[in-house]
């Protein structure tokens, strides 16, 4: 099958790195496969947009602009905070930590620099500002189900084991 814009979930292996460099930023090969549903929201726009029109068992390099990856760089979600605010925690130079933000949702950041009095944080993502290039394998392409369509969540009854993060 085709790998359509909408309603389509894909099982991808993939491989990451920054544009133009060596180091793998992230991998799947040899794991579980990446599901997702196509038009959610799931993976970042650039990569979707790449995906679009690959076959099942097709493989391809995919360049994901800054701007359709995790944005480009803001330097006002940089911050200084009291150093009050990390007790008990061994601040190090390039550490991420796990926040709550406004809304309840989880906040990454990171520890730029610190001294006694104050930690300057990072809230952009650690690949914004950053084009990436992907080599992609399309491990699978079908149409969802209703009830994925319905709950935007691929799964059901594939997984019995655990190893897909549904708990049985």
């Amino acid at each position: 099958m085709t790998v359509t814009d909408k309603d389509c979930v894909v099982g991808i292996e993939y491989e990451v790195k920054e544009a133009g460099k060596d180091e793998v930023v992230d991998s799947n090969k040899g794991s579980q496969p990446l599901e997702f549903i196509m038009g959610t929201g799931q993976i970042i726009p650039g990569l979707e947009k790449g995906l679009t029109g690959m076959q099942e068992g097709e493989s391809g390099d995919i360049l994901v602009p800054a701007s359709e990856a995790y944005g480009e760089y803001n330097n006002e979600a940089v911050q200084t905070l009291p150093i009050e605010q990390f007790e008990g925690i061994e601040l190090k130079e390039g550490l991420t930590l796990y926040g709550q933000g406004e809304n309840g949702q989880t906040v990454q950041v990171t520890v730029k620099s610190f001294n006694d009095k104050e930690v300057v944080v990072d809230f952009n993502h650690p690949l914004a500002g950053k084009d990436l290039m992907f080599s992609v394998k399309v491990l699978s392409a079908r149409e969802a189900t209703d009830e994925e369509k319905a709950t935007g969540q691929v799964g059901g009854e594939h997984c019995n084991d655990g190893s897909c993060g549904c708990g049985h």
